[in-house]
């Protein structure tokens, strides 16, 4: 007696000899969608009677539903972490309470509360803004210093500030220099002066050298630049690199200069506009430099660099 054979591969051999019909979207909350859904399903329906063989209604529904995913997805993340979405007070406070487990949350809180400076409604958060400096993140600290001088008759920001400019990275204690400007605080000068000065990069460990850039790149904070051993090392400032310190495969010790990077427009900017106000004798020569012009200054620094000038020396009479 001959036996049936049930093997998956006979039965994929043989083509079903129904389909059925593909359902119609008649009401939905996104039409778009849905007179696009139900457009495909006008077109293909006709063709899938006459040919069985055609996909049915399930595996056109699922590619509809991953199509709108496709869309969806990417709109909730850029939602999530969209500074520019309006967040309650209730939001805030819960942003700022979490700092320490959820820093981009609490980024975006410090964000909206300097739009609302003007409004005189944010003082009860100034005592958690502070709070923020002591957090691991950088962009949050970064942040933070910023917002911190946009009030300068809250004395407790201006100790917060006198803080940060021993801060580990240079981006806070640029940021902080430039709020004290606003207390008309001296202690910010030094680091002002670094702005218009070109920087380092320095390896984190020792090691053998392996080059990720070439000399007129530029690079921004983050940006890896070399290997030493298994040591990533990354600029902490932006700027292009103007030389390479030592050749490629150079053995080195940590703290030694891999490369030099030039001034940054944005920094150099902002730096002759904290020295209006109070830079001094001793910035002179620096700002004189920029007076001259640079390659890749724009106008507006040149510009600035002559009103600071003449700021100093009016001062200085």
């Amino acid at each position: 007696m001959s036996q049936l054979n049930f093997s998956s591969t006979a039965l994929l051999r043989r083509p079903l000899k129904f389909a059925l019909p593909l359902l119609r979207i008649e009401s939905s909350s996104w039409k778009p969608a849905a007179e696009a859904y139900n457009q495909a399903v006008d077109q293909v329906e006709p063709q899938r009677k006459a040919d069985p063989k055609r996909p049915g209604r399930k595996a056109y529904l699922l590619i509809t539903v991953f199509a709108l995913l496709l869309v969806l997805f990417p709109f909730l993340f850029w939602h999530g972490t969209w500074f520019g979405r309006h967040l309650t007070d209730q939001t805030i406070d819960q942003y700022l309470a979490n700092y320490a487990n959820k820093p981009r949350e609490a980024q975006h809180a410090l964000v909206q509360i300097g739009e609302q400076l003007d409004r005189g409604e944010t003082r009860r958060w100034y005592p958690q803004v502070i709070n923020t400096i002591s957090s691991p993140a950088l962009e949050l600290r970064q942040t933070a210093a910023w917002l911190m001088g946009q009030d300068h008759t809250y004395a407790p920001f201006h100790d917060a500030l006198l803080k940060l400019l021993s801060d580990p990275s240079p981006m806070v204690r640029r940021n902080a220099a430039l709020s004290l400007t606003n207390f008309h605080d001296a202690a910010a000068l030094p680091e002002l002066r670094t702005m218009l000065r070109p920087g380092t990069i320095t390896s984190s460990a020792a090691g053998v050298v392996k080059y990720r850039l070439k000399e007129g790149e530029y690079v921004n904070p983050g940006t890896m630049l070399a290997r030493v051993g298994d040591t990533e090392v990354r600029s902490q400032l932006p700027g292009e690199l103007r030389t390479l310190s030592v050749p490629e495969g150079s053995q080195v010790k940590a703290g030694d200069v891999l490369a030099e990077i030039s001034t940054d427009k944005e920094h150099v900017y902002e730096a002759l506009r904290a020295l209006y106000i109070m830079g001094g004798r001793e910035d002179i020569e620096d700002v004189q430099n920029y007076i001259r012009g640079r390659p890749g200054m724009p106008e507006k620094v040149q510009q600035q660099a002559a009103l600071t000038l003449q700021a100093i020396q009016n001062r200085a009479k």
